[in-house]
């Protein structure tokens, strides 16, 4: 793949697609925006699945990470999108969860635009 800065307003718009998606808690529109072979790493990989590496490969992998994340939150789970930044091959969605933690997740994508390498890190607001 050529290096591309992606352009902000469609990582916008997959962003707050992606947002909507899990606000209204529909699963296959959530992992619509992910490849076959994503790469998501997350220290919710390690404390939901004990894997010590924190990273889950293949978006059937994913798909039940997420769907196991819906039902262990419910009806709570509100994401709320603070800002989305672009870069070389992808964007980052800076965003803050229903408990208050704010998370930053970097996405890179393929060629088809789908989200292929995923970094989520977390923080806090007391």
């Amino acid at each position: 793949m050529i290096a591309a800065i992606f352009n902000h307003d469609e990582a916008r718009k997959i962003a707050e697609d992606w947002i909507g998606a899990w606000n209204n808690r529909e699963l296959d529109r959530i992992i619509s925006h992910y490849a076959d072979d994503v790469e998501f790493s997350s220290p919710t990989v390690m404390t939901r699945w004990g894997e010590p590496s924190g990273v889950l490969r293949g978006k059937a992998k994913l798909r039940e990470h997420f769907r196991c994340g819906l039902e262990v939150f419910g009806a709570n789970a509100r994401f709320q999108l603070l800002d989305v930044l672009s870069g070389v091959n992808g964007y980052t969605l800076y965003y803050r969860r229903e408990d208050g933690a704010t998370v930053a997740e970097t996405v890179l994508v393929d060629a088809d635009g789908k989200a292929q390498r995923v970094n989520v890190h977390y923080a806090r607001i007391k």
